[in-house]
C-alpha cells in the first residue's frame, strides 16, 4: 500500500465527508493505494456515526474509536499502530491542513529520503495572541533544546516512512515532538515543507493555553529520557557530584577558618547553612541515581534496541 492516512478526532461530524472525498480525489488522480484511519477520541457528537457511513460507501475507510477521550498522543499511536502503508501521513479533520499536499509529501519521502517531514504553516489564520506568538516561542525553544531546525513542530501535517512510526512510542500529550522522540530513536533525516494553512470551517478548535505548560514540560521529559533512560546514574550522579563537592569545600574552608581564628563561629553563618544543604543534596542526588539505575536494570526494556539491519543471522 502506498500512503496511509492516520487521522485522529474529537467532535468533527461536519467535516468528515468533505475531507474524506477530498483525500479521495487526491488519490484517484495520482493512482495511490492508500487506506483513511480516522481515530474518534471518544467524541460527544455523531462523528463516529459519521465514519461507518463512509466506511458503508468506500472501503478505504476505516475507523477506531476510543471509549473515552484519551487525547491527540493516544489517537495517533494507536493509528500508527494499525497502519500498513510504505508512508504514513498524519492530518488533522478540521479541514484546516490540505489534502493536496499530500503527494508531495509522499514524494520527499520515498524519493529524496527523508525518515519524516513536517509541515511549515507559514501563514496562519489562528489568533495572533493567544496561539501564533506562543507557538513561535515553543518553537524557538525547541529547536534550541533539540538541536532540529523546524520551524513548525506542532503542526498536524506530517508525513512518516512506516519504519518510524512503528519504531516510536506518542503517550500522554508527546505529539507535539514527534521529530524529537523520532530523532531519539536514530531518525536523524528530518525535512520541512510549506504547507497551506486554511481557516477552521467547522466547529472550535480543541485546545487552550495550558497546551504550552504541558508542551514545556513534555520536552523537559524527552530530552531527560532521550538522553539517560538507560544511564539515569550519568545524570543525577554528576549533579550529585557537583553538589556533595560543593558542600564538603564550603565545609573544610569553615573548619580551616575556624583552626586559624578560634573566635570564628561556625553554626551562626550562613555559609555552614550552605554546606549542609548542598552536600545533602548531594546524597539525595546520588540516591536517585542509584534508584533510577536499579529501575533501569530491571525494566522489560533495559536490552531493547533498534536494530536497523542484520547480516547473516
Amino acid at each position: 500500500m502506498d500512503i496511509s492516512l492516520v487521522i485522529p478526532l474529537y467532535n468533527e461530524e461536519e467535516s468528515l465527508p468533505e475531507l474524506s472525498e477530498w483525500i479521495s480525489r487526491v488519490m484517484a488522480a495520482h493512482n495511490f493505494s492508500f487506506e483513511i484511519i480516522y481515530v474518534d477520541d471518544g467524541s460527544t457528537d455523531n462523528s463516529w456515526k459519521v465514519i461507518e457511513e463512509l466506511r458503508s460507501k468506500n472501503l478505504n475507510i476505516k475507523g477506531i474509536k476510543f471509549q473515552r477521550n484519551y487525547g491527540k498522543s493516544a489517537g495517533l499511536n494507536e493509528g500508527f499502530r494499525n497502519a500498513s502503508g510504505n508512508v504514513v501521513i498524519t492530518m488533522d479533520a478540521d479541514l484546516q491542513d490540505s489534502p493536496d499536499e499530500i503527494p508531495e509529501l509522499r514524494r520527499m519521502i520515498m524519493e529524496d529520503g527523508f525518515d519524516i517531514v513536517s509541515g511549515w504553516k507559514k501563514k496562519r489564520y489562528d489568533s495572533t495572541l493567544t496561539k501564533n506568538i506562543p507557538s513561535r516561542f515553543f518553537n524557538a525553544v525547541t529547536r534550541k533544546a533539540s538541536g532540529i531546525m523546524l520551524h513548525d513542530f506542532n503542526c498536524g501535517l506530517k508525513a512518516y516512512k512506516n519504519k518510524v512510526v512503528k519504531s516510536i512510542e506518542v503517550y500522554g500529550e508527546m505529539h507535539r515532538y514527534i521529530p524529537v522522540i523520532a530523532k531519539w530513536s536514530g531518525f536523524k533525516k528530518i525535512g520541512e515543507k510549506v504547507v497551506e494553512h486554511r481557516a477552521r470551517k467547522y466547529g472550535v478548535s480543541k485546545f487552550g493555553w495550558e497546551r504550552f505548560i504541558n508542551g514545556f514540560l513534555d520536552l523537559v521529559s524527552i530530552s531527560f529520557v532521550g538522553r539517560f533512560s538507560k544511564r539515569p546514574m550519568h545524570f543525577f550522579g554528576l549533579w550529585g557530584s557537583i553538589f556533595f563537592i560543593t558542600g564538603i569545600g564550603i565545609a573544610i574552608y569553615l573548619i580551616i577558618s575556624k583552626f586559624l581564628d578560634p573566635s570564628f563561629t561556625l553554626t551562626n553563618r550562613p555559609g555552614f547553612y550552605l554546606a549542609l544543604t548542598t552536600a545533602i543534596i548531594g546524597v539525595q542526588l546520588f540516591l536517585a541515581g542509584f534508584i533510577g539505575e536499579l529501575i533501569s536494570r530491571n525494566a522489560p526494556g533495559r536490552n531493547s534496541y533498534l536494530i536497523e539491519s542484520k547480516a547473516g543471522l
